[in-house]
């Protein structure tokens, strides 16, 4: 499943920015803290990924046996 999201502009005098919004589920399934770094990077013209900069350590399953 995935989320989909608009890409909004937001037009300044100086400059202007665009702005991916990343869902809620999403923010929270990674665990992404506010104003934790991620940089983008360009596969092609169809593919853009986002890495957080500084990674965390994946939580592993414990199971009883």
């Amino acid at each position: 499943m995935g989320y989909p999201t608009k890409i909004q502009r937001v037009d300044r005098p100086t400059n202007q920015s665009f702005y991916a919004i990343i869902p809620a589920p999403l923010a929270q399934a990674f665990e992404i803290d506010k104003g934790e770094e991620f940089e983008w990077i360009i596969e092609n013209k169809n593919i853009l990924v986002l890495r957080r900069l500084k990674p965390v350590k994946p939580q592993t399953k414990t199971g009883k046996n």
